[in-house]
């Protein structure tokens, strides 16, 4: 289950959208010490500097030496942190303010924003709400079936899936290519899809996150790079994230602040329900299409 990449994605080009025939993709410098210090002669210059170096020196080699005795944070392990205090919380919620970038006409660029609410709780349930420039839709998981529900369009679509988060959505985006963004940060399995496919990590430093200190970690996962910030403070929670997919055409941009996070949450079983409103249609899901085996054209049984 690819669910490295899948928190860029809102869903690929299939889910309800594809229940139809036609599925809806950075010298000099000018010293103006001379002109701001008087004039004097060059034996009471000499002294000025000395007297200078002797005072400024010292402190700035302890200075010195005490950054270097800084140890900077492994960004895996400030990662583990994270992934590890995430499959602690049983019941969690937080909203995501996204950004991605669509790539058309000669690598041209236009970026779409959406702004998105991800309930959950734990072991089975899940619940996403999506309002954006072009998404309008819900995504329920309520322990038995997955439902994506198009308010635009006045319709939806359901899956029966396996009965935890995790196997839930595997079977989502194998049968049906189905993938929800950040839905990844409730899965138990976090750290294995996001270690196994990093092969560079860079610990960038502490940077702050709308006001918020953060670990800024940067890894390189081949066809992607990723960047998260992660809360300095006594909860490891991701604050930002950044992928940017340096094999597509234009290296498309996806961006997600994080915030508003609820840790200690009781969530009702309802709230992971979908009723159909009036007027609503249910259609079906189109099945993924299968990757053709080698040698084999469509049509071939042998």
């Amino acid at each position: 289950m690819e669910h490295f990449t899948a928190l860029r994605v809102v869903e690929e080009k299939r889910g309800v959208d594809g229940c139809r025939e036609a599925p809806v993709n950075f010298a000099k410098i000018y010293t103006l010490f001379e002109r701001m210090v008087p004039m004097r002669s060059n034996k009471m210059w000499g002294l000025a500097l000395l007297v200078i170096f002797l005072i400024a020196g010292p402190a700035a080699d302890a200075a010195a030496q005490q950054t270097a005795t800084v140890k900077e944070p492994d960004p895996f392990a400030v990662l583990l942190q994270m992934c590890d205090y995430l499959k602690s919380l049983q019941q969690f919620s937080f909203r995501g303010e996204v950004t991605t970038d669509e790539v058309y006409l000669d690598g041209k660029k236009l970026q779409y924003g959406m702004d998105m609410e991800t309930l959950v709780k734990r072991p089975d349930k899940l619940r996403v709400n999506a309002e954006g420039d072009l998404v309008s839709k819900q995504f329920f998981f309520d322990g038995k079936t997955i439902i994506l529900y198009d308010e635009a369009e006045k319709v939806y679509g359901a899956i029966d899936v396996p009965p935890s988060i995790e196997e839930a959505l595997d079977k989502a985006h194998k049968d049906f290519g189905l993938r929800v963004a950040l839905t990844d940060l409730a899965s138990p399995q976090l750290w294995d899809h996001i270690s196994r496919k990093i092969e560079h990590s860079l610990y960038v430093g502490v940077h702050k996150v709308r006001g918020v200190p953060c670990h800024h970690l940067a890894l390189d996962g081949g066809d992607v790079h990723l960047q998260v910030w992660i809360d300095a403070g006594t909860k490891p929670l991701p604050r930002k994230v950044v992928f940017l997919q340096k094999k597509l055409e234009g290296s498309p941009q996806w961006t997600a602040y994080l915030s508003d996070w609820k840790t200690a949450l009781h969530l009702a079983d309802k709230v992971f329900r979908f009723v159909p409103p009036p007027g609503v249609q249910k259609i079906e899901f189109v099945p993924a299409k299968q990757p053709t085996a080698p040698g084999k054209e469509k049509g071939d049984k042998s």
